[in-house]
């Protein structure tokens, strides 16, 4: 088993900028069950994230635990033991620290709000803004709805929903939430048009217009030279906001760099109820094993819950429940 060490690469951007690609962050601590990693998870509470005590100040949860996984990786333990208030004073129509994903990039740990834009770095359990992104093509003034992060080839990947704007008649508005963003290790933002990227992979079963499938996690595989996607939703039928509570998905793509050849298989049984929102590569397992994290909404209903599997599908640690609070970011710090 090998695990990642701190060193220094040369960025393709510049030659006075250094990638830092020490991951995870804190050292794995061999046991005699195998090896235990540190991993947090970020909360989305959507306009529960307003502060009942504190004026202009938004809330998010960062859950703090470990997962240890055996040397032949078929043993999974998952155990939290701390949680931290994240504060915010930045804002965005009255709500804000709405967080959907945790992703270390450079060296450092960064988390996004899907409803301002922000890519906030969390430095000693504090947010500090680090970069805005904007809707679309980058030229409007709407805060861009970051749902998944990644890093590829030293950049940081974030990427919405995948799904087209309609009305409630199905008509489309606009393609906004189809782009990704990618963020240089010097702080510039390039703006990708991914609509025939997210078109690809739902075109794959069968779900275009005015069908749809919704994004919350993805993530680039430098080990399997390939994409891989966790629709949280997805349906052939048009949109629906109280029908989408119950269609969730146990679709696991995988997909070239280009998208031109693209393979879909399934994870456990499905829970129209519960749809993936974050996961990772558990490090070490040459990125065949996968810790995942799963949020449903349904009605007043809110709830989390972790589960880990390989990349042929196969459960190795069953759907545990986390709480009844939205979670929708994990990664290993």
């Amino acid at each position: 088993m090998k695990f990642a060490v701190a060193c220094w690469l040369m960025s393709s951007e510049s030659d006075h900028i250094m990638y830092d690609n020490k991951y995870p962050l804190a050292s794995p601590i061999k046991t005699q069950e195998g090896t235990q990693y540190r991993i947090a998870i970020v909360s989305d509470l959507d306009k529960d994230s307003k502060s009942p005590d504190q004026s202009n100040t938004w809330v998010s949860y960062l859950k703090y635990g470990h997962l240890k996984i055996s040397d032949d990786n078929t043993n999974v333990a998952v155990q939290f033991d701390e949680t931290i208030t994240l504060t915010s004073q930045v804002s965005a129509g009255g709500r804000g620290m709405e967080l959907s994903e945790l992703i270390v990039f450079n060296g450092k740990l960064y988390t996004l709000d899907d409803r301002t834009g922000i890519v906030y770095e969390i430095v000693d359990n504090k947010v500090i803004q680090r970069y805005i992104l904007t809707d679309g093509d980058g030229s409007t003034s709407k805060g861009f709805k970051c749902e998944w992060a990644t890093v590829k080839d030293n950049r940081l990947y974030v990427g919405g929903l995948g799904k087209e704007w309609t009305t409630d008649d199905g008509e489309v508005v606009n393609t906004n939430h189809q782009w990704v963003k990618s963020i240089g290790v010097n702080g510039d933002i390039q703006h990708h048009d991914w609509k025939d990227n997210y078109n690809a992979l739902r075109e794959k079963v069968g779900m275009n217009l005015p069908g749809y499938m919704i994004h919350e996690s993805a993530v680039w595989s430098s080990v399997h030279q390939r994409w891989f996607f966790m629709p949280r939703k997805a349906s052939k039928l048009r949109y629906d906001e109280n029908a989408d509570e119950k269609r969730a998905t146990n679709l696991l793509f995988t997909a070239t760099e280009d998208f031109k050849n693209i393979e879909v298989s399934t994870v456990g049984e499905i829970n129209p109820t519960h749809g993936f929102s974050s996961f990772k590569f558990v490090p070490g397992t040459n990125h065949n094993v996968i810790v995942a994290l799963k949020s449903e909404e349904d009605g007043a209903n809110k709830a989390t819950y972790i589960m880990v599997f390989d990349v042929e599908g196969n459960i190795l640690y069953e759907e545990m429940k986390i709480g009844d609070a939205k979670f929708e970011g994990i990664e290993f710090v």
